[in-house]
């Protein structure tokens, strides 16, 4: 009789688990509310729960298998606000093919707070001694590279991103030619150590960090920051709904592209805009992300409360480039 050879994948793909969480308290910008990045954190750390619980966790998945563990699409809705200290119980649900369901309930709650669609990557490593040496199901599930995608146009780059620059530029051509004709705001910025994993790579929570903050320079260049509407009227942004797709690697130290289009405005009251990052390499044009975010605003009430608003027309009028 031919022995059935073990299966370290198999719990990881079809058993569910659960994990008890706290936001971060860095993610508390404003009075004790928990930002949409912090909460695709507490997505992302159920992930790698999961995987730590079906006896796969990042760490070993690296160091005896060489496999880097990169979330590579993440697709979150918020439905109702996290706040400092509260407790989430997040329950991972294997969908196969490494994709994953996440559902988070406050602690004591009964009804869905977030959902998420999660898909992961197992890259193999070709940094430090790379190896073929895997057990066969986990051998299946392993990538050479997370993706791929096309070049694009021909392009010439400025040199405006030396680290005197620090946050980078909005002035560069391969900008003007990304954002030409749309209502985009584009920004140029070195890939910095920090915003990476794997020795070499961009990682989700670098994209998350990214996204946050090309919102917060579009807001400014638009006449109305975040500290402005905050000191004019007490008004913030609020997020229901996130995503990002990878669609190609981006490299430490590499320039990125980052271009945020505003798409639509839903009766006055949200405003979804995509977001899609580039770098070039051989002098040509390659997308490696795309993705979405819709905003609302709310106004402060009191330390703990805050209720929705409709757009006015001075933020009408930014949002569409008036």
């Amino acid at each position: 009789m031919t022995a059935v050879a073990e299966s370290v994948t198999q719990a990881l793909l079809s058993q569910p688990t659960t994990v008890a969480l706290r936001p971060r308290y860095e993610g508390n910008n404003i009075c004790t509310w928990i930002g949409f990045k912090h909460v695709n954190y507490l997505v992302e750390e159920a992930v790698l729960e999961h995987f730590r619980q079906s006896g796969l966790s990042s760490r070993r998945l690296y160091e005896e298998f060489g496999l880097g563990v990169d979330i590579v699409a993440i697709d979150t809705r918020i439905l109702n606000a996290f706040h400092l200290d509260d407790v989430g119980v997040a329950t991972v649900e294997p969908l196969g093919d490494l994709r994953f369901a996440v559902t988070i309930v406050k602690e004591g709650g009964a009804t869905k707070d977030v959902t998420s669609k999660v898909r992961v990557a197992l890259r193999k490593d070709t940094y430090i001694d790379p190896t073929d040496d895997l057990p066969a199901d986990l051998a299946a599930l392993a990538v050479d590279r997370i993706a791929t995608a096309e070049p694009g146009a021909e392009v010439t780059p400025a040199q405006t991103t030396a680290l005197a620059l620090g946050r980078g530029t909005s002035d560069d051509p391969v900008l003007a030619h990304l954002t030409e004709g749309s209502n985009s705001f584009g920004w140029k910025w070195r890939i910095p150590y920090p915003y990476c994993h794997n020795n070499e790579r961009l990682q989700m929570s670098g994209y998350l960090r990214q996204m946050e903050e090309v919102v917060d320079l579009f807001l400014a260049a638009r006449g109305i920051s975040i500290k402005t509407l905050l000191d004019d009227r007490r008004w913030i942004p609020v997020v229901p709904h996130s995503k990002i797709e990878f669609l190609d690697e981006a490299l430490m130290e590499e320039d990125l592209y980052t271009v945020y289009t505003v798409e639509e405005i839903f009766k006055d009251f949200t405003y979804r805009s995509r977001m899609d990052t580039y770098v070039v390499r051989d002098g040509r044009l390659v997308q490696t992300s795309t993705g979405t975010i819709t905003h609302g605003y709310a106004v402060i009430e009191n330390r703990r409360d805050w209720k929705l608003v409709p757009f006015d027309q001075r933020v009408l009028d930014a949002f569409r480039g008036a």
